[in-house]
């Protein structure tokens, strides 16, 4: 009896009172990471997908903003990076950051799409464990050739 009593005080307790919830089946967050050619600032044709950028997901309290939670991440060869979620984070905020290009000429993170927001609970009525953030992306110091050429297409469809 005094076992089961020191198992519940060292490991039961310390996980209510921290406020972690773990989940049953892990949490997978996932998103692509890319290379922004024209610096257009979103997507286009000449954009290509990043492999080895790292990337980090963040968890903070909602009122405090202190970070409670870090896990760090890569991209694959794809542009594509999952990072495996094991406890709830209802009560937290949570992005997914962009750290480091692993390519020198496309280092400069582009504004707004630095950072992408995920839910990381089960009590949202998702059904499904993956979560899905938003493309993140760096672009070159310069415009690649014929970018302006993919802009004009841009352009003439907003007319």
């Amino acid at each position: 009896m005094a076992k089961i009593l020191l198992f519940i005080a060292l490991c039961v307790v310390p996980s209510l009172v921290s406020g972690t919830r773990m989940v049953k089946n892990p949490l997978m967050v996932q998103g692509q990471v890319y290379c922004d050619l024209c610096r257009a600032g979103f997507e286009t044709p000449k954009t290509t997908n990043m492999a080895g950028a790292k990337v980090k997901l963040v968890c903070s309290e909602r009122k405090t903003g202190e970070v409670v939670y870090e896990r760090e991440g890569y991209t694959d060869s794809t542009g594509l990076y999952k990072i495996s979620v094991s406890e709830d984070h209802l009560d937290e905020v949570c992005d997914a950051v962009l750290v480091k290009s692993s390519q020198p000429k496309c280092a400069q993170m582009t504004p707004g799409r630095e950072r992408a927001r995920v839910i990381l609970t089960n009590f949202n009525g998702i059904a499904s464990n993956t979560r899905f953030a938003n493309a993140m992306g760096f672009m070159v110091n310069e415009p690649e050739a014929g970018c302006a050429e993919v802009m004009k297409l841009y352009l003439e469809e907003d007319n």
